[in-house]
């Protein structure tokens, strides 16, 4: 029960937190990160949302380890492009795409957990 109320509530600091990423990156943002930005607010508030709708509902291991992987990518996706594109860090957009898995992965587990109830209900 804690692990989903953790999570849930993670997933809605992450969708708040994309707002504001998204506002940053229409007004405050050269035009140059404004893509970056926009793509990272993007993917954090959908992969955020999901977390907040799905945690409460999550009742098996193989639920939970999909939104935990979702919310890695949250962390590696997004994360790095706003560090590359604030901090000006280059090398992080070595690990983008390892966030890029995490969804893959996430939402893999989650198809699986799904179609495994369906299957034992």
């Amino acid at each position: 029960v804690a692990v989903r109320r953790a999570l849930g509530g993670v997933g809605s600091l992450v969708a708040g937190t994309a707002v504001a990423l998204a506002a940053y990156a229409a007004h405050g943002a050269d035009a140059e990160a404004q893509a970056r930005l926009a793509q990272a607010a993007a993917f954090a508030f959908a992969h955020g949302l999901a977390l907040a709708a799905l945690a409460p509902l999550a009742q098996r291991r193989r639920a939970l380890v999909a939104l935990a992987a979702m919310l890695a990518g949250v962390l590696l996706f997004s994360g790095s492009l706003y560090l590359l594109t604030t901090v000006g860090i280059g090398k992080l957009g070595i690990i983008t795409p390892f966030g890029g898995l995490a969804f893959l992965i996430g939402w893999l587990c989650l198809g699986l957990a799904a179609w495994r109830l369906q299957l034992t209900a």
